[in-house]
């Protein structure tokens, strides 16, 4: 069953409208509640005036920090909202409208008044920025500093040198359904229904925020409508939910308005990043170093783990990679899809680019001669890697090698033609998680785990995983995912939630199977159960470096008159694992593929240096792409086998999509003009400035 081509489950619900998402639910009663936030950068609150707004029809409450109730201590200083006059960044809540009507909450939160002191601030990174230091660790516990060998004396001796530099903007996440609330207290249980990756851990955040038993909470997260990353954690607008249901005594529901989602979820940082290769003339790498300069908030250190993959990815006796940063007067940075792997890898493979039109070597060829045989940074084999495959289906696909090396050489009239290539890599990570499978005497199971989908199909390829392992039609299996009554799953992030879960359900589904056959295939009246729980097994070290790898390959057109540049053909092929549901692995790829083709091309941030605020706050102005701009995307893979995994063999597949693509577009623009982008995003007022000093 595991690998074909099966539809969602609740594909028919989403396109008919009866899948119902955070906000609406609409229990009797129901409120609605509007975030107004800080309109300064630093600072702190002088007076919060709410006499016209209480004095609007249908305004229930305004909460400040006067009034709101008070929150226990957490280690996420983001969700301490309402409690002080402290205002750390431009967008902070410092009040929240309440009102019988959605019109009703909104005109409230505009009709209040705040006075504010203002403090000094600074919310642009600069690479001179006395105050940048070193944190110990980057974003997921990575040493922010490493280094092999002697990388000053290595790349000074090398025949051929790469020193270049490259620029990512400020990114935002953007889902498609905002981040939404809707929360009610009914005699002192807490039911939220949230846009969340994960309900377990914002049961448990809300358990402590308002000292409440987690068995006296109830967080479900029945569908998603997208995430990437901003939803891996709780965020402010389900406290605000909570904390505006508990004031009035009555539910609340919270959605976000687009233009604030900016300062509250999170955003991917900008990275500064200086690359550096020394080669010989055979285009084998001696040395490697990776630099990157990023930013945080002042309350919260979240640091771009952007070098981690020059770690990974090619032979380098002598390496050195590292991660500084400014804290600054800035919303708290977060996990954006595929952190680290997708600015980090641009601006690596970007180089190795670079590296090859240096060398005069074919841009594949060269990142097969650096193909190492373990992994560089903890010198531990792998326990699969394909990217050499993935490289060369991905020439023989595209027609690769009829390409004409020369850059600038296609010509249309105004148009100019490329091809570019990039690698790509992200890590495997799993879990603990539990789950039940339960036996009916109808010949029907029922798995039970709290995983959340979030828009990758999550439950048809659970259900695919325990049909497999039972031996039975998938028509037979049931599952019941979502909610943080079910057994505890890990949040659906880091690619890790199929080979978590997957695990907890296989395990679960094959305890029962033992069962069934002790009772000889017969079902007692009340059924057959079985548990599972893969702590002690899932995320325990191993004796293997575990990683995806893919390989991009992009066409573009570049407009000499207009600066326009667009994908007329996108290909990838990856290398993760067992596949296990070939249609909704093809629709993540893909869509991983369409992301980094925005990131290249159309998706750029800027932080206001006067206000400190995000310009670019909603889709009006921050630009994604749309289906007018993807032309031709195919993804392929190899199928892998690979027992250092799970037991399904599977790989996460839901970020490296992205991971390589904004590399392989930059790439393929450089081919195209002969001008290197060494900026994202690739602008026509960019290129058009570019082309004008390059004379085409």
């Amino acid at each position: 069953m595991t690998g074909t081509p099966v539809s969602r489950r609740e594909g028919r619900a989403k396109v008919t409208g009866t899948a119902a998402y955070a906000a609406e639910h609409a229990p009797s009663g129901r409120l609605h509640a509007w975030p107004v936030p800080a309109a300064i950068a630093s600072g702190r609150v002088r007076a919060v005036h709410t006499e016209d707004a209480l004095a609007l029809p249908g305004t229930v409450a305004v909460l400040t920090a006067g009034n709101a109730p008070r929150l226990g201590t957490t280690d996420d200083p983001a969700l301490v909202v309402l409690q002080n006059d402290r205002v750390p960044h431009y967008g902070w809540p410092v009040a929240l409208a309440v009102a019988e009507t959605l019109a009703g909450a909104r005109a409230a939160a505009h009709a209040v008044r705040v006075e504010y002191e203002r403090g000094s601030h600074e919310s642009v990174l600069k690479a001179g920025d006395p105050t940048i230091y070193a944190p110990e660790t980057a974003n997921g516990g990575h040493p922010a500093y490493r280094e092999r060998g002697d990388f000053a004396t290595a790349h000074a001796a090398a025949p051929v040198r790469i020193d270049v530099s490259y620029t990512v903007s400020p990114l935002h996440n953007h889902p498609m359904e905002p981040h939404a609330s809707t929360a009610e207290w009914t005699g002192g249980h807490l039911t939220v229904h949230d846009s969340s990756q994960g309900a377990t851990a914002v049961r448990e955040a809300l358990a402590t925020l308002f000292a409440v038993p987690e068995r006296d909470i109830t967080v479900v997260s029945q569908h998603v409508g997208g995430g990437f990353g901003s939803k891996g954690t709780p965020r402010p607008h389900v406290v605000l939910a909570v904390m505006a249901a508990l004031h009035t005594g009555r539910p609340v529901t919270l959605a976000l308005p687009r233009r604030q989602m900016p300062a509250m979820v999170g955003h991917r940082a900008p990275t500064l990043q200086r690359v550096r290769l020394g080669a010989g003339d055979d285009g084998v790498i001696t040395a490697l170093a990776h630099e990157v300069i990023t930013h945080t908030s002042r309350i919260k250190e979240f640091v771009e783990q952007a070098a981690v993959p020059g770690r990974v990815m090619y032979r380098s006796p002598h390496s050195l990679t590292t991660h500084r940063v400014a804290a600054l007067d800035v919303p708290s940075p977060s996990w954006m899809r595929a952190p680290g792997e997708a600015p980090g890898m641009y601006a690596l493979e970007s180089a190795m680019d670079e590296l090859a039109v240096a060398t005069g070597l074919d841009p594949v060829e060269l990142r097969l001669r650096n193909e190492p045989d373990t992994e560089p940074d903890s010198g531990l084999p792998f326990s699969s890697r394909h990217l050499t495959e993935c490289l060369r289906e991905g020439a023989r696909r595209f027609g690769w090698n009829d390409r004409d090396p020369r850059p600038g050489v296609r010509r249309d009239g105004a148009l100019l033609a490329g091809t570019g290539v990039a690698a790509a890599t992200y890590p495997v990570l799993v879990s603990p998680s539990r789950a039940t499978a339960h036996a009916a005497p109808d010949g029907t199971f029922l798995v039970r785990i709290n995983a959340t989908d979030i828009g990758t199909g999550a439950r048809t390829v659970l259900a695919q995983i325990a049909a497999d392992v039972l031996h039975v039609p998938l028509a037979r299996v049931a599952v019941d995912i979502g909610s943080s009554d079910l057994p505890s799953a890990s949040l659906a992030g880091g690619s890790s939630g199929t080979a978590s879960w997957g695990w907890a359900v296989h395990q679960a589904c094959t305890s029962l199977a033992a069962r069934l056959g002790e009772h000889g295939g017969a079902v007692p009246a009340d059924g057959l159960d079985a548990t599972a729980d893969t702590s002690g097994q899932a995320g325990e070290p191993v004796p293997y470096a575990r990683h995806a790898f893919g390989a991009h390959f992009a066409e573009v057109e570049a407009d000499t008159v207009t600066g326009e540049v667009r994908v007329r053909r996108m290909l990838g092929v990856y290398a993760a694992g067992h596949i296990l549901n070939s249609r909704t692995a093809r629709a993540q790829f893909i869509g991983g593929m369409v992301m980094g083709i925005g990131m290249a091309l159309t998706e750029g941030s800027t932080v206001d240096p006067a206000s400190g605020a995000f310009v670019e706050s909603d889709l009006a102005s921050y630009h994604v792409p749309v289906c007018a701009d993807i032309r031709d995307i195919e993804a392929h893979w190899i199928e892998e086998r690979d027992e250092h995994l799970n037991p399904m063999g599977s790989k996460g597949i839901g970020e490296i999509g992205i991971v390589g693509t904004a590399a392989a577009v930059g790439n393929a623009f450089y081919h195209a003009t002969g001008v290197r982008m060494r900026s994202l995003p690739i602008t026509a007022d960019k290129v058009l400035e570019a082309m004008d000093g390059a004379g085409l």
